[in-house]
C-alpha cells in the first residue's frame, strides 16, 4: 500500500483546486493530511510565493478563478491575499487534520470567501469546527510545536511549496502533477526508465549569480 501525504496551507487557492481530486484519492488509498506552514518552507528554500512578486499575483489571481470554472468548482477570493494562516493551521493541526475539519476550513476561506485572519472570523469557523475555545484546544494540544515539526519535516522530504502530495517519498507539486501522481501511483518505476531515468542526475549547465555589487 502507498505511503502517501499532502502537504498544505490553507493559504493556497491550488490547495482548494486540489482538494476534489486529493478527496478521490483518499477512496481507493489511505491518505494523511498534513497541515504544514507555506511562509516557513518559503523562507527556508529562499522563495516566495506568486503572490509576492507583483506582475505574478493578477495573473495568479486569474487562471485560478479560470481554472476553478473550468473544473466548475466554486471559488470566491477573501477579501485579501495573502492573509495570516498560522492559526487556522494550528487549529486543524490541534484537531488532528481530519477530513471533515480541512474540507470546512478549505470551504470557509475558497468558496465563502473570507478571511480567517479576521479575528470574527476566525471565531466563526472555529465554531463550524466544533470549538468555542480555539486558543484553548491549540494550547491543549501543542498544536504549535506539532506544526512546526511537521512543517520541519516536509522541507526534510525536500517539499518546497504547497500543495504537495508526497508518495513513498516522491513529491509532486501542484495542480498540475496531479497526472503524473496518478501515473507514478500506476507505474511506480516510471522513474527509472528512459529519459525519465536520466533527469535525476542531469548536471546544472549555468548556476545565476544572485549576488548583489
Amino acid at each position: 500500500m502507498a505511503n502517501i501525504t499532502w502537504h498544505f496551507d490553507v493559504i493556497s487557492p491550488f490547495a482548494w483546486l486540489s482538494l476534489p481530486a486529493i478527496e478521490r484519492l483518499a477512496e481507493e488509498y489511505p491518505v494523511r493530511l498534513n497541515p504544514v506552514v507555506l511562509g516557513a518552507i518559503l523562507a527556508h528554500w529562499g522563495s516566495v510565493g506568486p503572490a509576492e512578486l507583483p506582475p505574478k499575483r493578477l495573473h495568479t489571481y486569474r487562471q485560478v478563478q479560470h481554472l476553478a470554472g473550468r473544473m466548475d468548482l466554486p471559488l470566491r477570493f477573501p477579501p485579501r491575499h495573502p492573509f495570516r494562516s498560522l492559526e487556522v493551521q494550528r487549529l486543524l493541526t490541534a484537531l488532528g487534520a481530519s477530513d471533515v475539519a480541512v474540507r470546512r476550513a478549505f470551504a470557509f476561506v475558497w468558496q465563502e470567501g473570507r478571511d480567517p485572519s479576521e479575528p470574527a472570523a476566525f471565531a466563526a469557523l472555529a465554531e463550524r469546527l466544533g470549538t468555542s475555545d480555539p486558543a484553548g484546544l491549540i494550547a491543549g494540544t501543542d498544536a504549535k510545536a506539532r506544526l512546526r515539526a511537521a512543517t520541519d519535516g516536509a522541507i526534510a522530504v525536500g517539499v518546497f511549496g504547497v500543495p504537495t502530495l508526497e508518495i513513498d517519498g516522491e513529491i509532486f507539486w501542484g495542480l498540475d502533477a496531479l497526472p503524473l501522481a496518478e501515473a507514478f501511483l500506476a507505474d511506480r518505476g516510471i522513474f527509472a526508465r528512459e529519459e525519465m531515468a536520466r533527469l535525476a542526475a542531469l548536471p546544472i549547465g549555468v548556476e545565476r549569480n544572485t549576488r548583489s555589487g
